[in-house]
């Protein structure tokens, strides 16, 4: 079995995939989380697997990643919300960067060169021409927010990496994917937990919104993360590859076929605080170059992932409420 680290590992992307490594036979499980191994991740690895860590401090990095001396590494740990790095540039910058220099140059000191999945992201793209789309590989980086410009220098770091110390990188760009355990700083679960609090009773019957008009590529994580899986064993090092749906659909849609799901009548608002700074119209990958690359498709419709969603808000706001909690005699 193949040793692999996946950074940030504790998140929404993080557990998916442990959970789908996890499933076959083919690699031995580390994981490294911000903090202490609490939550899901401790339901799907074992204590001696689970490494906190703080990715800033290169010397405490450096240190466990030759002891597990991974044989592949998916780094997915960052700050990832565009949104919210308008407000926190410098702190999304130096996070993103930073990590992924010390992981890099702890990975250049192994003997070993392990195989490296770099996570960019769509966003990289920013704002996109109607001539662009769908956007492949080709398409000129154009980043409009501060977490974009630091995925632009997570993915070129990769590549100089590459280069400079022929480490066997290879750069990802997914497009949007949502699932369960996604917080709601995201536009999908920040809908559904909205139409859970309200089908409760914890909250009136207003679901506050931003921009609808926007149109995404959406995937659920669990067809993403086996996209990632295929990548480290049929994506070639120093190439670069879009991962999403190639379908486009707008953020209005997705509401209206969250709100057919309620089980209330729920009335929509528009909130501006949950408007972005700058909001690029459409993005839609083309995803030809990964598909041919893996054979990789999508077997999950969004309908179905909308489902998941809104059920797993409706089961954290029950969890959450104090009758579920039992009384104390």
């Amino acid at each position: 079995m193949r040793r692999i680290l996946v950074t940030g590992a504790s998140g929404f992307v993080g557990t998916h995939l442990v959970e789908r490594l996890k499933k076959g036979r083919e690699y031995d499980v580390f994981a490294s989380v911000f903090g202490q191994s609490e939550g899901f991740i401790s339901n799907l690895l074992p204590a001696s697997r689970v490494f906190p860590l703080n990715l800033m401090d290169a010397e405490q990095t450096r240190r466990v990643v030759t002891h597990i001396k991974p044989q592949a590494v998916v780094h997915l740990a960052a700050l990832a919300a565009a949104g919210a790095s308008f407000d926190k540039p410098v702190e999304t910058l130096v996070n993103n960067i930073s990590v992924q220099v010390n992981l890099l140059e702890a990975l250049v000191r192994l003997n070993s060169k392990p195989t490296i999945l770099i996570i960019g992201s769509g966003e990289e793209y920013g704002m996109v021409r109607k001539e662009d789309l769908p956007i492949d590989e080709e398409t000129p980086l154009r980043p409009v927010s501060p977490y974009a410009v630091s995925k632009v220098a997570q993915d070129f770091l990769g590549y100089q990496y590459y280069l400079s110390y022929q480490l066997p990188v290879i750069r990802l760009r997914p497009f949007n994917h949502t699932g369960e355990r996604q917080t709601d700083q995201f536009v999908v679960p920040a809908f559904a937990k909205q139409i859970a609090e309200i089908e409760a009773g914890k909250a009136e019957g207003v679901l506050k919104v931003g921009n609808l008009q926007a149109t995404r590529d959406f995937t659920d994580v669990k067809d993403m993360v086996i996209a990632y899986e295929l990548a480290l064993t049929q994506c070639r090092p120093g190439e670069v590859y879009n991962i999403g749906s190639g379908r486009g659909v707008s953020i209005n849609q997705i509401l209206r076929q969250l709100m057919a799901m309620s089980k209330v009548a729920i009335r929509v608002e528009k909130d501006r605080k949950r408007f972005r700074k700058l909001d690029v119209p459409m993005i839609v990958a083309d995803n030809r170059r990964f598909r041919k690359a893996t054979g990789w498709k999508l077997t999950i419709p969004l309908a179905e992932t909308l489902t998941c969603v809104l059920d797993y808000w409706r089961g954290e706001i029950k969890k959450s409420s104090p009758s579920s909690k039992g009384s104390k005699a």
